[in-house]
């Protein structure tokens, strides 16, 4: 398949276009990022120079750019552009309306004026809300959101099931818990904590710490995302998730424990308002309907992850001090200077 991935030099979005390149010699990969300040060209330089890899810098609220790529032949849409941080949502939720909600209503559009066999829209299990001590969301449970940037993944939720009722658009939603591994923007809490610790500086937990979330490495999201690509049925949602409830304050001190660093760097800082106290996701529905299920230990996966922070730390320092904004923006002028047809 010729596949636009929307967001594809964030977290999520850069290992998912690593895992089409290298699972699927076939299909040809078309990116489209905005390269806001969670964008970061240096996540996709590995495949920039792979000739089934296209880079398009253009903003998926923009119907023309987004008409102009589709245009061209694309038979598939994996939507992961949005506006993620819970915090900055709370700050000024303007971004997440306009890039969240109006995005994806652009791309609903473009899609179904271009043709395009399959929509599938990357959701959140915050959408839900927040648990007790017992249970586990379905994709029967109520959206009942508690953030700014929950509820625009609410509404770009039911924008896509709009489209697929009204308009008839083959389109799927995936809503996943949370994610960790390779080149996640270091505001989210495991790179953060990995990065301070490494930089012996101290861990921030909001509130007591106590805060539970399903852990599943980016990897294994990934491949739940391909196989919901190719053989989700239209108009369903999936549940996606790792089975791995850790609270926040015993992610830190196994990420202490690993790197040998001492508790005492824990710093307990106030709440954040409306701070969601435990997620929990029920994934039988795609193990039993399309045979994904998660294979990624927790305690190896953060093992593994803690270890390439620890060796790209060039990579998390440019990131933290900003540097690395100039970096993409000398590395995207430059592939346009090369002016070789692949990269706009």
């Amino acid at each position: 398949m010729r596949i636009l991935v929307t967001g594809g030099a964030g977290f999520i979005g850069a290992n998912f276009v690593h895992h089409l390149l290298g699972t699927h010699p076939e299909d040809e990969v078309v990116t489209l990022d905005l390269l806001t300040y969670a964008g970061n060209l240096a996540n996709l330089e590995p495949v920039l120079a792979d000739p089934r890899h296209r880079f398009v810098r253009a903003d998926v609220a923009d119907p023309a750019a987004v008409a102009d790529l589709l245009a061209g032949g694309v038979e598939a849409v994996v939507h992961l552009a949005a506006e993620s941080h819970v915090d900055r949502s709370i700050d000024d939720a303007s971004d997440f309306l306009r890039t969240n909600v109006v995005g994806t209503q652009v791309l609903l559009d473009a899609a179904r004026r271009a043709g395009v066999r399959r929509f599938l829209h990357v959701s959140t299990d915050e959408v839900y809300g927040s648990l007790g001590p017992e249970g586990r969301f379905d994709e029967a449970s109520p959206l009942a959101p508690n953030s700014p940037y929950a509820a625009s993944k609410a509404a770009a939720d039911c924008l896509v099931r709009a489209a697929h009722h009204t308009h008839g658009v083959d389109a799927v939603v995936t809503r996943c818990s949370n994610n960790y591994g390779p080149y996640q923007f270091p505001e989210k809490l495991i790179p953060l904590l990995i990065t301070n610790a490494l930089a012996d500086e101290p861990l921030p937990l909001y509130g007591d710490g106590l805060q539970v979330r399903d852990w599943i490495h980016v990897r294994d999201h990934c491949r739940a995302l391909d196989r919901v690509l190719r053989e989700g049925r239209a108009g369903e949602v999936y549940n996606v998730g790792g089975g791995n409830e850790h609270a926040n304050l015993e992610v830190a001190r196994l990420i202490l424990r690993v790197l040998g660093k001492p508790e005492t760097l824990i710093r307990h800082v106030a709440d954040r308002p409306g701070h969601d106290r435990r997620y929990a996701i029920d994934a039988g529905k795609i193990t039993r309907e399309l045979g994904w299920r998660p294979e990624e230990p927790f305690a190896e996966g953060l093992a593994a992850t803690i270890a390439w922070y620890r060796a790209e730390r060039p990579w998390w320092e440019a990131v933290k001090s900003g540097a690395y904004r100039d970096y993409y923006e000398r590395m995207y002028r430059a592939r346009l200077r090369a002016a070789d047809g692949r990269t706009t």
